[in-house]
């Protein structure tokens, strides 16, 4: 298939999105990939490095290097997806310290569109594809349920987490950055492209590179081999993702920055979460969380005291904005596929 300059600039656009959304925590940059309509074009690219590639190099020069490589739409979506991901991830922290209800907001609407474009394409419906969405659903949802790790400063566990985190970021509905809460090395990471350690940023890209290049092939055989069952699990997926960017929490138990001691959130603090208390406080380094559930939105405000509005109507209106941009991805993914 024959591209214009246009398409290459579309396909750096979702690789914007795909960066911005991989730099939230909770939300997939594979799912912007998958409604964009370039995902398993992702997946068959980053697949097809292996040696033979560059056999082709040795022998037949660049040019057949740089076609059989897909060069030149890898190469313009990793420029939208690393101007996205260095730049948002200043945003994002931003964003999620001072306006975390209105940010989740806008990604839960994001996910819940997601869940219809990524069933739809689901071509027949029986009780193994029902399995594989449920499944999905409750791993995705067990997952958002595990407590995060203290930080991790260790070079070869920030390797470890880039490699586990990469194989997330490709996954619709399993976030990257919500791996790296986990796993104890968001913040670390975080840290990292703020004051522009080149060192951790590299060694988390090294490992992020021997990620992806094994897990592609993984999905590229899943693909070929159990579409619709794959896809049903990565509809799951997104479904049980949805806990996580749910907007009204309560937090159950935070991380003492300074000593790395797990402690109730209730002996620290009148709130019920910490986002609330930092705001109010203006400390957004003392404590940081370790375990949260999802409230409703009256609750959010009666448990907080009323210090905090549950933002219902800027909540809705940023959920339905988020659902239209999906639509709008999806509509540019039919466009230039």
């Amino acid at each position: 298939m024959q591209r214009r300059f246009l398409d290459y600039t579309i396909i750096t656009l979702k690789g914007l999105a795909m960066g911005a959304a991989d730099a939230v925590p909770g939300v997939s940059g594979g799912t912007i990939a998958f409604i964009s309509g370039i995902y398993e074009e992702l997946i068959a690219t980053i697949s097809n490095i292996n040696l033979s590639l560059f056999k082709t190099l040795k022998q037949k020069g660049f040019s057949a290097f740089w076609k059989a490589a897909n060069g030149n739409f890898i190469t313009a979506l990793l420029i939208g997806i690393v101007i996205s991901f260095v730049s948002f991830m200043r945003l994002a922290k931003y964003l999620i310290e001072y306006h975390p209800v209105l940010i989740w907001s806008f990604f839960f609407g994001l996910i819940v569109a997601s869940i219809y474009f990524v069933g739809k394409q689901i071509q027949k419906w029986n009780l193994t594809t029902f399995l594989g969405v449920i499944s999905g659903a409750v791993l995705a949802y067990y997952i958002t349920t595990i407590p995060a790790s203290p930080v991790n400063h260790s070079p070869y566990f920030l390797f470890f987490a880039g490699a586990v985190a990469i194989c997330a970021m490709i996954l619709p509905g399993i976030s990257g950055s919500f791996i790296l809460l986990i796993l104890g090395a968001y913040k670390t990471l975080s840290n990292a492209f703020h004051d522009f350690d080149l060192k951790k940023i590299f060694i988390f890209a090294l490992g992020a590179l021997v990620g992806l290049l094994s897990f592609s092939h993984i999905l590229k055989w899943l693909f070929k081999k159990y579409h619709n069952l794959t896809l049903a699990l990565l509809t799951g997926f997104i479904i049980g993702s949805l806990n996580k960017v749910w907007p009204w929490k309560k937090t159950i138990s935070v991380m003492v920055e300074e000593t790395g001691e797990i402690v109730s959130f209730s002996k620290v603090s009148e709130f019920a979460t910490l986002s609330v208390q930092q705001i109010q406080s203006n400390d957004f380094e003392t404590y940081k969380t370790i375990l949260e559930k999802s409230i409703s939105p009256i609750h959010y405000s009666e448990l907080n005291k009323y210090a905090a509005q549950d933002q219902l109507v800027p909540a809705i209106i940023l959920m339905i904005t988020g659902f239209l941009t999906i639509f709008i991805l999806e509509r540019l993914g039919k466009r230039n596929q």
